[in-house]
C-alpha cells in the first residue's frame, strides 16, 4: 500500500441465523425453537391449525420420539439456558413439549420416514429402554429392518419401570412406544442375549448391533445389617411395585440417597402408607434430584435429612428396628465438583424405621455379555457411541445420566451407522456459541411471566396414587406460553430492519416463512448500523471488511 491509499473498514449488516441457547443446552440438540416458530409465526404465513401442529411435530420428533414422556420427567437443561430467564422467566419449554406430544397421540400422528426406500441391512438392538428405542426409532424412520431384543416382560426399561405412574402414565409411555414399534420395528420380549439367543448367532442375523442395557443393579450400602429382610434397593423396588408384586414397607421407611430414583422411591413409599425419612449425606443445594420433585416430596409429607448418611441396620430377631445415622459436614470439593462430606465425630443417632431403600446408584448387568465388555464397567465408546465397527452403544450403559441422554445417544449412535453403512461423510457438528442475553434487545419484548402447569391439589395426591399430579396445559396457557419465546438468533418478521433502514435496502419476501421475512441489497446499504441496533432476536450481525480507498 503507497502512501495515497488508506485501509477502510467497511461494516454491513448480515444475516444470520445464530444457535438458541436452549438447542445448545438440550441433550437431543432440539430444534427447539424451529417447532415453536412454526406455530407462533404461523400467524403471519395463515397455515391450518392441524398442518402448523403437524410441521411443529415433524421438527420436534426429529431427534426425539418421546415428546409427551419428556415434557413430563425431563429436567429441561433447556430451559436454565433460557434468555428469556433474564427478563421474567424461562420460557416453560417442556410445558409446550407435553402439549405437542399429548396432541400427536390423541390425533394418532405417525412417525415420519425419512428415506422411502427400505435399506438392505438388518440391525440388531439389545435392550428396549430410553436409549434403544430411541436407536431403533432412527433408524427404522432411515428404512432399515430392526430387530429388538429385550430380557423384560414388557419393553421401556427405566421409563417403565423406574418412573411412577403418577409422573409418567401408562398410556403416554405405551402410546410413544408403540408408535415406534408401527414403524416395522420387531420386538422380541422376555428374551436374554446368552440365554435365548447366543450373542455369536445375533452377529449372525444382524450385520450391526446396538448395545442399550442400562445400568438396572442397584448398589449396595455395604454397612452392617444390610443383608436381610426389610431392604431394598431403589430400582429393585420401584419394579417390584411396578409389576404388582407385594413389598412390605411398614409403617416408617428410610430411603438413601438424593437422585430422582431415592425421591421416587420415597413419594412410592410414602403411597404405600409409611413415614418415610430420606437421608442424603449433603444439602439441598448439591441435590441432583428435580427440585420440583423435592417439593413435591415435601409436600406429600417426605421428611428429608440432610448430611446423614446410614452407618449400620439394626435388627432384633432378624427384623429391623432401626438404622443408625452419621451427622456428617462439608469439607472441602471433591472430584465431583461438590463439597466432599466428611462425618462429625461422636454425631450419630438411632432412626426407628421398618424397612430400609437404597437409592445411592446404579451400574450395568453383565451376564452374558461379558465378552463385549472385559472390563466389567461402563462401555467405552467415542462421542457417537462406536464401540467397533460392528457394535454401538447408549444409554446408561455409558455412564448414568438422564432419560433425555439416553435418547439422544441412541439418535447420534443410528446417525453415525447410517454414515457407516451407506458410506456418508460423518456427520460434523455444526454447533457454535449460542447466543447471550446480552446480544437480545430484552426491552423490545413485554412483560409476560411464564404459564404454571395446572396440578390437582395437594390433599388429592396420596387418596388417589396413581393418578398423574401435573396436567397438560390448556390451549390458551400453551398460545400464550409460544408467543413469549424470544425466537433467539432467527428473524420472526418484527420489521424494525425495514421501517428504521432510510435507503430501503430491506424487501419484504413474496413468500415468507420461519426466520425468512426480509431480503437485504447491499448495494443500496449505507452501513449505518441501525437495523442491527433495533433487531430485536440477534439475527442481524456486523460484518466488516478491510478496503483499500485512494486518499
Amino acid at each position: 500500500m503507497n502512501s495515497n491509499e488508506l485501509q477502510a473498514v467497511l461494516r454491513w449488516p448480515e444475516q444470520l441465523e445464530k444457535l438458541p441457547p436452549c438447542q445448545d443446552a438440550c441433550p437431543s440438540r432440539n430444534d427447539i425453537r424451529g417447532w415453536i416458530a412454526a406455530i407462533a409465526q404461523s400467524k403471519i404465513e395463515g397455515p391450518g391449525r392441524e398442518d402448523v401442529f403437524t410441521l411443529a411435530w415433524n421438527r420436534l420428533v426429529s431427534t426425539n420420539p418421546f415428546p409427551a414422556t419428556m415434557g413430563r420427567i425431563c429436567p429441561a437443561p433447556c430451559e436454565t439456558r433460557c434468555n428469556r430467564h433474564h427478563k421474567d422467566g424461562a420460557v416453560a419449554i417442556h410445558a409446550l413439549e407435553r402439549y405437542i406430544g399429548d396432541w400427536a397421540l390423541r390425533n394418532r400422528l405417525a412417525l415420519p420416514l425419512l428415506d422411502g426406500n427400505p435399506q438392505p441391512e438388518s440391525i440388531g438392538v439389545i435392550g428396549a429402554g430410553p436409549a434403544g428405542l430411541s436407536f431403533a426409532c432412527q433408524m427404522a424412520r432411515r428404512g432399515y429392518r430392526v430387530s429388538v431384543y429385550e430380557a423384560a416382560p414388557e419393553p421401556g426399561g427405566m421409563l417403565r419401570y423406574g418412573i411412577p405412574e403418577y409422573r409418567l402414565p401408562k398410556h403416554v409411555r405405551d402410546g410413544e412406544i408403540q408408535r415406534i414399534l408401527n414403524l416395522g420395528v420387531d420386538l422380541m420380549l422376555n428374551t436374554r442375549i446368552g440365554r435365548d439367543v447366543a450373542l455369536a448367532e445375533l452377529y449372525t442375523r444382524h450385520g450391526r448391533l446396538f448395545l442399550g442395557i442400562g445400568a438396572q443393579q442397584g448398589r449396595s450400602l455395604r454397612i452392617p445389617g444390610e443383608e436381610g429382610p426389610g431392604v431394598w434397593n431403589g430400582v429393585d423396588f420401584l419394579s417390584r411395585v411396578h409389576r404388582g408384586q407385594y413389598v412390605a414397607v411398614g409403617g416408617r421407611a428410610a430411603v438413601i440417597g438424593g437422585g430422582n430414583s431415592a425421591i421416587n422411591a420415597a413419594r412410592v413409599a410414602r403411597r404405600k402408607g409409611a413415614e418415610v425419612f430420606l437421608l442424603y449425606r449433603r444439602t439441598r443445594d448439591e441435590m441432583p434430584a428435580i427440585d420440583t420433585e423435592i417439593e413435591d416430596a415435601l409436600q406429600e409429607g417426605v421428611n428429608i435429612e440432610y448430611l446423614a448418611t446410614p452407618r449400620e441396620v439394626l435388627r432384633e430377631g432378624g427384623r429391623i428396628r432401626a438404622i443408625r445415622v452419621q451427622k456428617m459436614q462439608l469439607a472441602r470439593t471433591d472430584t465431583t465438583g461438590r463439597r466432599r462430606p466428611v462425618p462429625i465425630a461422636g454425631a450419630e443417632y438411632d432412626l426407628p424405621v421398618d424397612s430400609v431403600i437404597a437409592a445411592i446408584s446404579q451400574e450395568p448387568v453383565w451376564d452374558n455379555l461379558g465378552e463385549l465388555n472385559p472390563r466389567g464397567t461402563w462401555m467405552e465408546c467415542d462421542a457417537t457411541g462406536r464401540v467397533d465397527s460392528q457394535l454401538w452403544a447408549g444409554g446408561d450403559i455409558r455412564g448414568l445420566g438422564i432419560a433425555s441422554r439416553a435418547i439422544a445417544q441412541g439418535g447420534q449412535a443410528a446417525e453415525a451407522m447410517h454414515a457407516q453403512l451407506r458410506g456418508l461423510a460423518a456427520i460434523e457438528s455444526t454447533l457454535g456459541l449460542a447466543i447471550t442475553a446480552d446480544q437480545i434487545q430484552l426491552d423490545y419484548y413485554a412483560e409476560q411471566s411464564p404459564v404454571k402447569l395446572p396440578a390437582r391439589p395437594p390433599e388429592e395426591w396420596l387418596t388417589e396414587p396413581d393418578r398423574e399430579i401435573c396436567q397438560t396445559i390448556p390451549e390458551d396457557g400453551f398460545q400464550q406460553e409460544i408467543s413469549r419465546c424470544f425466537s433467539c438468533g432467527l428473524c420472526f418478521g418484527c420489521q424494525h430492519c425495514w421501517m428504521y433502514c432510510d435507503p430501503s435496502s430491506y424487501t419484504r419476501l413474496q413468500e415468507p416463512g420461519p426466520g425468512a421475512y426480509f431480503s437485504l441489497d447491499l448495494e443500496s446499504c449505507e452501513a449505518c448500523g441501525k437495523c442491527i441496533d433495533v433487531c430485536p432476536c440477534g439475527f442481524l450481525s456486523l460484518r466488516e471488511t478491510a478496503q483499500a480507498s485512494t486518499a
